[in-house]
């Protein structure tokens, strides 16, 4: 919760307001502090995270050079707005604090590279585990590697966009370096350099550096004059005026417990069953019958298996991001301790550490419920069959960014870049955590969208996570809305489930249809909940989504319905206020349904705008053929019995095996849809309430 907006702050600023300190043409007195190594990743307490975090980091060393694309990129001269890109790139990854210098010859420690400029990365610490809160024994000491952790992945994504743009880069960790990340720090006027070494005017030297180097020219930032601590400790600061992150964590959630997370889950109701009937008679599906698999097997013709193969990294902006995605598979799994470490036998006390762990790594909304037979997939890709292994599930919500979905149209150039970073971001958090479990004798595996046993719709549900709304096959959180990207931890040590929540989503969905209006495709439901595949449901047109993203000519991807959704909020107090009215006052969601496009919330923001709009084709960035830039389209009717969607039900899906093209018929799919058994038929025959 915050008390200022920051939509009118440009993303390349930054969450620490570092244009209000002094600044000096060159550095004052001193620029050696003597070259600095990391502290090693791991702690001397025998079961702390931070010994999980080793394979990590090791894997991001391996991936801190590359290709560089043919040609370059058609990018402005403006070496200023060069340096804002990179800034905002960095800050969309959830850097502390950028910083861009020239690289002094003294700086390098080994033989240089030619490479003239470096954007230096901070990622500051978080608070401290109080002594005895939960997690606090798993947690303690894990504060440098965990942030020199985030700094590293950081630096290898923009290193990696910048080789995609045609320039030379590398990433530089505090484990592998040729560069003195103190003396640039000093020299791109993230600090100065004191009596105890250098450190920052905001947080100390609490914080992780990692750098990258290249040989793209960007306008340089100037060194602090004196500290830099005059104007760095003033009440705009504390408060947040201004758009910056307020220091004062009360109105960041950082004060709270690490179990609990940032945003008060508690205080939503909590229900036995989950709000949408989910009856036995849910059928298991074989990966094969996903639809960005059916898409890259020729189910959906030609193209679509042809645009399949790279919709999702035909952006420079995610470069950097898949090699890591992919990689990061081989550690979702591995050897389990031989035996229990001591005091892990108590569910309770278990759930709320794996949820500080899952928090303190950078998790943004954690939930526990049974691993349900029905959530696992039937068979692997191979047509291998999958049996249930495991009887609990961590499911961990990654928010995709509120700034950056500010400035989109939700199917523009981005949208892909957006769903990978959170992608990365949650393989990293549940591999660590699997990890972690593994070494205290439990097995775990984490799921992640490049490699699930289990789909995380259902788990997210009954984790308490958030509702099935009428988006379709999407859950709503009532903090981050639809927002998010999800992962799954799966695991045999004892947990404590929670109970799904009721926040009303029901009720405010059906009489809201902004996400169905305004969906490129029409795939959203703009009619009444059906049954599908055993599930009560909006069911969406999932053949014509998955065309859509996949074969969107004027973007990445798509996720306009989420950026549509009156729940996708900044997280302001009065947002805070709505979002209670419309849990607590059922007679106020019509109205605030009516209001969100009164506001003119779904338009793009231009301030929030930083990206720019190029396409890889065949390696080389370029200038696309056009860009999808919509707003709002408030003329539009709505009328159900207008609508012609299609669904596809287990019985018509591929067998597990098939590695042929097995066509969509979509003729049969629109008769299943017209046919589909309501929610109220099928509670009569059930009998249930």
């Amino acid at each position: 919760m915050r008390l200022f907006s920051n939509k009118k702050r440009p993303v390349h600023l930054g969450p620490y307001p570092l244009e209000r300190l002094a600044r000096a043409d060159r550095p004052n007195g001193s620029t050696v502090a003597g070259p600095r190594r990391a502290a090693p990743v791991e702690a001397p307490e025998e079961f702390a995270i931070s010994r999980s975090i080793g394979e990590y980091v090791a894997l991001y060393d391996s991936l801190r050079d590359g290709e560089v694309a043919p040609a370059l990129a058609p990018l402005p001269d403006d070496l200023a707005a060069r340096a804002d890109n990179f800034k905002a790139s960095t800050y969309f990854l959830d850097a502390s604090m950028v910083g861009i210098c020239e690289i002094p010859r003294d700086a390098w420690l080994e033989p240089a590279l030619d490479h003239s400029h470096a954007a230096v990365i901070l990622v500051s610490y978080t608070r401290d585990p109080k002594p005895g809160e939960p997690g606090e024994a798993w947690i303690r000491g894990a504060q440098a590697a965990r942030a020199a952790l985030r700094a590293q992945e950081i630096a290898v994504v923009q290193a990696g966009y910048l080789r995609a743009l045609g320039y030379s880069a590398r990433a530089h960790s505090e484990t592998l370096s040729e560069l003195d990340h103190d003396r640039l720090v000093v020299e791109a006027g993230l600090g100065a350099v004191g009596r105890d070494g250098v450190a920052n005017p905001f947080v100390g030297r609490r914080f992780a550096v990692a750098v990258v180097s290249t040989d793209m020219a960007m306008a340089c930032d100037r060194p602090l004059a004196g500290n830099g601590r005059r104007g760095a400790q003033s009440l705009a600061y504390w408060l947040g005026l201004g758009g910056s992150e307020p220091a004062w964590r009360r109105l960041t959630g950082k004060h709270r417990p690490f179990y609990m997370g940032r945003f008060p889950m508690e205080k939503i109701k909590r229900v036995a069953t989950t709000t949408t009937l989910i009856t036995d008679a849910v059928p298991r599906v074989p990966k094969r019958a996903a639809f960005f698999a059916r898409a890259l097997h020729g189910d959906l013709g030609e193209k679509t298996k042809r645009e399949r193969r790279r919709f999702a990294f035909k952006t420079p902006q995610v470069a950097g991001m898949m090699q890591p995605i992919a990689q990061l598979v081989a550690l979702q799994d591995g050897p389990v301790a031989a035996s229990p470490a001591p005091g892990t036998d108590a569910a309770p006390a278990n759930a709320d550490a794996v949820k500080a762990i899952a928090y303190y790594l950078g998790g943004d909304a954690v939930g526990i419920c049974e691993a349900a037979p029905f959530a696992w997939y039937s068979h692997h890709g191979d047509g291998t069959p999958i049996e249930p292994y495991h009887k609990s599930a961590i499911t961990i919500l990654i928010d995709q960014g509120f700034e950056t979905m500010e400035g989109a149209s939700g199917d523009d150039w981005i949208s892909g870049a957006q769903s990978m970073r959170a992608y990365l971001r949650s393989a990293e958090i549940a591999g660590v955590l699997a990890a972690h479990i593994r070494r205290l004798g439990y097995s775990a595996r984490s799921h992640t969208n490049a490699d699930s046993d289990v789909l995380h719709i259902p788990l997210i549900m009954l984790a308490g996570l958030g509702e099935l709304s009428r988006i379709g096959e999407l859950v709503l959180n009532p903090f981050v809305g639809p927002r998010f990207k999800s992962v799954v931890v799966t695991t045999d040590l004892p947990l404590r489930a929670d109970q799904p929540i009721d926040f009303g989503l029901q009720d405010f969905c059906e009489q809201c249809m902004k996400c169905a209006r305004e969906c490129p495709p029409a795939a959203i439901s703009f009619g009444p909940k059906v049954m599908f595949n055993g599930y009560e449901m909006w069911k969406p047109d999932v053949e014509k989504c998955t065309r859509y993203r996949v074969t969107n000519p004027k973007g990445s991807a798509c996720g306009r319905c989420m950026k549509m959704c009156p729940f996708n909020t900044e997280g302001l107090l009065v947002h805070r206020l709505f979002l209670w009215a419309a849990i607590n006052l059922p007679f106020t969601r019509p109205w605030i349904a009516r209001l969100d496009d009164k506001v003119g919330n779904g338009r793009r923001n231009p301030v929030k705008r930083w990206w720019y709009d190029l396409e890889v084709v065949d390696r080389i960035s370029v200038l696309p053929k056009g860009t999808n830039e919509r707003d709002l389209n408030l003329d539009k009717v709505i009328r159900a019995a207008d609508q012609k969607l299609a669904h596809f039900p287990a019985d018509m899906m591929p067998p597990p095996d098939h590695g042929d093209p097995f066509p969509v018929d979509r003729e049969a799919g629109l008769r299943r849809a017209a046919a589909a058994e309501t929610p109220q038929e099928a509670r009569r025959r059930l009998k249930v309430p």
